[in-house]
């Protein structure tokens, strides 16, 4: 951490030992200084510098470095302190993760509420302010079992309840070849199950045949109709978590898009609630009522909802429990309208099967769902279809 300011120090001739750079390094860890350049040069200057005559070799030292990064930025933007914050971001233990009390969601907003009041300037590393890399429920970059992310990106524990930043995403690519054979292979089964029109047509070709062979006479020979009217809306889970599935979703959107002739397909994110969208670059201009998707599709269509269920149980359970919006009904209030409208539906999970029992919210949609959960395997996708087609 921070070696190439170490190695700068050295070459201009400052005697500056790994023992004094290690204690840098800890005062830095502690959070004894707020992230400041004039704080960070003093604190530097007073664990670096053991004689004050190289002071004015110090400064000019720290000058040069400061340079160094400011010409490096983009013209016209303020020196970022993340570099200096991430460095040294805390790394709690095991330990100190389960002592860290989770609020509740009520205490969580409330207390969110007070802090945007209270604090008036930027802060890192602590416990009770809106910052970065430390243990407080708001900001980024840290650790908190409940808490609320805050203008930048996650630190990977993914226990953020909301989210406040406007969030990307992207959409599934439906021309994936490799890998999805097996996966049009288990959703031909539903094809199967899902045709329509009368028992039977004339086969042209083998009536010519029949009636050639017949010496003449007209010899009718009748097949089956095979008209393929099944029809699938798919509902895709994108961002957050489900960027770890990626590839197999594409894999399984490529071979339904090949399978299905008539597939409407809706994005949403961990849960859907009152809108829904098909573009992921235009989501924040171009929604969909659900309200709007509910009176469309009639209940001839089969639902499939392709989602790995991660996430905080608040997104599931309770109104404004959304991580990136406020939600006037809960996740669940919308689910259970889906299910109405259409019986036939499942919910396939990319997630390993293995993982489903230590992630609460899979309990509580598979429950919802009424245990119509299936993995996105080639078994998981043939039991699928099996009850799709009931």
């Amino acid at each position: 951490m921070l070696t190439d300011f170490f190695y700068h120090l050295r070459a201009h001739r400052l005697p500056v030992s790994v023992q004094e750079y290690l204690t840098l390094l800890e005062a830095l860890q502690a959070g004894v200084m707020s992230p400041s350049i004039e704080d960070f040069y003093h604190m530097a200057r007073m664990t670096l510098i053991k004689d004050e005559t190289q002071f004015d070799r110090y400064d000019q030292a720290f000058a040069a470095y400061y340079r160094q990064l400011k010409v490096a930025l983009p013209a016209g933007k303020e020196i970022p302190l993340d570099w200096l914050i991430k460095e040294f971001q805390k790394n709690l233990t095991p330990e100190e993760k389960a002592a860290i009390e989770k609020l509740g969601w009520d205490k969580l907003m409330e207390l969110f509420k007070q802090r945007l009041e209270e604090q008036k300037e930027r802060h890192a590393g602590g416990s009770k302010w809106i910052g970065t890399g430390g243990s407080s429920p708001f900001g980024h970059g840290g650790y908190h079992p409940e808490g609320i992310r805050v203008g930048g990106p996650s630190a990977g524990n993914r226990t953020a309840l909301k989210v406040w930043e406007r969030r990307e995403y992207r959409d599934y690519d439906d021309q994936q070849a490799l890998g999805t054979r097996n996966f049009k292979m288990a959703l031909r089964r539903l094809r199967r199950f899902a045709r329509e029109g009368a028992e039977l047509e004339l086969d042209l070709d083998d009536t010519i045949r029949s009636t050639a062979r017949n010496a003449g006479l007209l010899d009718l020979q009748m097949v089956p109709e095979r008209h393929n009217t099944v029809k699938v809306l798919m509902l895709l889970d994108v961002g957050g978590s489900m960027d770890d599935h990626i590839a197999r979703v594409e894999e399984l959107f490529s071979a339904a898009r090949s399978e299905f002739r008539n597939l409407e397909v809706y994005y949403f994110h961990n849960c859907p609630y009152e809108s829904l969208w098909q573009d992921n670059r235009r989501r924040h201009a171009e929604r969909t009522d659900t309200w709007d998707i509910l009176r469309k599709y009639n209940e001839d269509w089969r639902l499939i909802i392709v989602g790995d269920a991660t996430m905080s149980p608040y997104e599931i359970l309770q109104p404004g429990g959304s991580v990136e919006h406020y939600n006037k009904e809960s996740g669940a209030t919308w689910l259970q309208r889906l299910l109405e409208n259409w019986p036939k539906s499942v919910w396939l999970n990319p997630e390993p099967a293995g993982y489903w029992e230590y992630r609460q919210s899979i309990a509580i949609i598979k429950n919802i769902m009424h245990d119509r959960m299936f993995s996105v395997t080639v078994s998981g996708l043939e039991s699928a279809m099996r009850s799709l087609s009931r």
